[in-house]
This record gives structure tokens, sequence and C-alpha cells, in this order.
């Protein structure tokens, strides 16, 4: 039996975290569509970050398209960031920081490799 090289388990974990947060936003739930309202983002809109972090998760997902995803996935995180931190949201802001750091080291994994 060959070992998984922990690289690959760490993207993994960051695949299943953007697989539920797509979920989570596409099938927003009340309470997160008035998150969006708050932050002044259009109705539509939690459906394209929701898109986005899926495809954020399937492009993680793939040795061969890893560091793309995390790029992308780094836009998600740090425009989602951005977002709390502006409306004063400083509680909200700790998960996206927290995963932006995660997504920059997977990225800066993935580059050296």
């Amino acid at each position: 039996m060959s070992m998984i090289p922990w690289r690959h388990i760490f993207a993994g974990a960051l695949v299943a975290f953007f697989l539920l947060g797509g979920a989570l936003n596409i099938f927003a739930s009340t309470e997160i569509r008035a998150d969006y309202d708050r932050w002044g983002y259009p109705d539509w809109f939690h459906y394209i970050t929701g898109l986005l972090e899926w495809t954020a998760a399937a492009l993680i997902a793939l040795p061969r398209t890893r560091l793309l995803g995390s790029v992308l996935a780094g836009c998600v995180m740090g425009a989602a960031s951005a977002t709390v931190l502006l409306h004063g949201e400083f509680g909200h802001a700790v998960t996206p920081l927290v995963i932006l750091a995660l997504v920059v080291a997977n990225g800066r994994l993935t580059w050296k490799r």
C-alpha cells in the first residue's frame, strides 16, 4: 500500500471546505441571503460565490490544476475577508483569513513542486 503524500491530504481538506462552502452559498439559507443583502450584494451573488468555490475545489482536487485552484480560492477568500472587514464584522473575518492563509500555503507547496 502506497502512502499518500500529506500535501494531497492538505489539498483534499481544502477541497472539502470549498465544496461545503459552495453548497452553503448555492443553497443559501435565509440568514446567508440576509448577509449578502446587508453587505450590498445583488440577490443572485451567492450563486456566483458558490460556483466559484466549487470551481476552486475542482481545480485544487487535481494536482495539475492545483495552483490555479489555489489562486481562485485565494481570490474568493480575499474577497470574503475584505467584505466582512470593511463592514466591521471582525469576528466573521477569522474563518476566511485562516482559509486564505491555508490556500496560500497550498499554493506555495504546489509552486515548489
